[in-house]
């Protein structure tokens, strides 16, 4: 009884630590079922449904124009109704799959894309849309240049006094070539129109 009560075990019970005292399982980390992110399943739904919505669109277009069949052969709008009833099918049938498999138990190798992932993608995909919106504001030259060098900085790792003169080289090259060489016209900014181009 008393090797029982130092042990902190009662007489028919599991042995456990006495009160106070660090057991091993107080330092284990326990380890992660899933990785945060997007799963495949969250995938498969919202690209499902993105496909149902287009074949719904292309149907009720193709309804608007007419989809059947007139005196002189197929209306304007008949094949277009049929690719949509088809993409609508195409998902539904995707959607019934995805329910019947039930919601799995997440793990690491179903996660489509993990939230450091997507941090990764956000690098590149953010500075590529403000990119491509200045480019009406400032020409296509100096957003590419401005897109190099930062580029160069954040994902290259390269200094500033690298990284600046290498996005300004690459804006004058595409200007010589396209402009001058090609004379295929690209948009153009205040700078552009300032040296007379």
């Amino acid at each position: 009884m008393a090797i029982q009560q130092i042990a902190g075990r009662e007489a028919d019970g599991p042995m456990r630590a006495p009160e106070g005292v660090a057991t091993a399982e107080g330092f284990v980390v326990p380890a992660r079922d899933s990785v945060a992110g997007v799963s495949v399943r969250t995938m498969e739904i919202l690209t499902s449904l993105g496909f149902a919505m287009a074949g719904a669109a292309a149907i009720w277009d193709s309804l608007r124009l007419g989809a059947g069949w007139s005196g002189d052969g197929p209306q304007s709008g008949y094949f277009p109704f049929w690719i949509g009833a088809l993409l609508v099918l195409a998902a539904a049938a995707n959607l019934l799959s995805v329910a019947r498999a039930g919601a799995p138990q997440r793990k690491a190798e179903e996660t489509f894309l993990s939230l450091e992932q997507a941090r990764t993608v956000a690098t590149v995909f953010i500075p590529t849309c403000l990119y491509v919106a200045a480019i009406p504001f400032t020409g296509i030259y100096v957003a590419s240049a401005v897109l190099v060098a930062w580029f160069m900085v954040r994902l290259g790792g390269f200094s500033a006094t690298r990284a600046v003169p290498a996005g300004i080289a690459t804006a004058i090259v595409t200007f010589v070539v396209f402009e001058i060489w090609f004379l295929v016209a690209l948009p153009k900014g205040p700078i552009e129109d300032f040296l007379g181009y």
